[in-house]
């Protein structure tokens, strides 16, 4: 006998038979073992990939927030293109991983079972590319970046980061918004401009006004100058803004650093109402 045909004769005789319909042989098992172990080195270059990957974007945000190049970007583009370049790298090694994965496993896949794998990766990859496309846009317009205050649609918050595929917000409340950038129509930035704030200030009309708008202006300057990491503009006093049946108005407005304006305007409030009492000025209620 052929040495072949042995071999042939000790493979049969090496198969396990599960029931009368599942038969496992060595070649089975060698085969299952070598795919297995391919997988698991797979699973292993990706997420080794993914962390030196992450180590290296890091690394280059940094040294552009440090630099002060010609060149180089500001801070919140630097992480916000870090952000970026962190989902890019993920999805690309998902992507390849996940094919090698597949054409490892099904190496001898039909015809037809590639056909319809193909037709559905062409249906999710349209809205990928629109969340691509419209992600890129976001980040080289500048519309906004990781850490400013947005509206995006219905949704309001600080922005946590910008990947390839969506935006994702923390609103004020505590809950996280994942948003598609694919959907993203309409952007509003709070976070590029000082924000105004108002605070009205009512007398009673047998206070001198120019006694009272001469106090003011004083304690907002001083309020200005204790609070300049949250305001860099003068606060102006704008003089009477209504004539009521019980008291006199006297308006004042001042703008914020964003995200600070409302603490501003409640401290600048509590001032002025110490500065008035601190001088015996009568404030009305307009309810009285």
């Amino acid at each position: 006998m052929s040495s072949n045909y042995l071999m042939k004769l000790a493979i049969e005789d090496s198969r396990i038979n599960i029931g009368n319909l599942i038969s496992i042989g060595l070649e089975d098992i060698i085969s299952v073992r070598d795919k297995g172990l391919k997988i698991i080195l797979v699973i292993i270059i990706m997420y080794f990939s993914i962390r030196i990957g992450k180590h290296l974007i890091k690394k280059f945000v940094q040294k552009q927030v440090e630099s002060n190049a010609m060149l180089s970007l500001d801070s919140q583009r630097a992480k916000t293109l870090g952000e970026v370049l962190k989902s890019v790298l993920k999805y690309s090694v998902y992507f390849m991983g996940i094919t090698t994965i597949i054409s490892i496993v099904f190496g001898g896949a039909s015809f037809t079972f590639a056909s319809i794998g193909g037709i559905a990766v062409g249906l999710g990859a349209q809205s990928l590319i629109k969340d691509l496309i419209n992600g890129f846009f976001i980040l080289f317009e500048n519309q906004f970046g990781v850490g400013d205050h947005v509206t995006l649609g219905s949704f309001t918050g600080i922005v946590k980061s910008i990947g390839i595929r969506t935006t994702v917000i923390n609103d004020f409340s505590g809950d996280v918004h994942s948003i598609p950038n694919g959907s993203i129509s309409g952007v509003t930035n709070h976070s590029r401009n000082n924000i105004k704030f108002t605070v009205d200030v009512n007398i009673a009309y047998e206070e001198d006004v120019e006694e009272v708008i001469h106090i003011i202006e004083a304690t907002c300057e001083e309020f200005k100058n204790e609070n300049e990491e949250c305001m860099d503009e003068p606060i102006e006093v704008s003089g009477i803004a209504a004539l009521e049946l019980s008291n006199i108005t006297i308006r004042v407005v001042g703008k914020a650093k964003p995200l600070n304006q409302k603490k501003m305007e409640m401290k600048l409030r509590r001032s002025i109402k110490l500065a008035l009492d601190k001088n015996k000025i009568g404030m009305s209620n307009p309810a009285n």
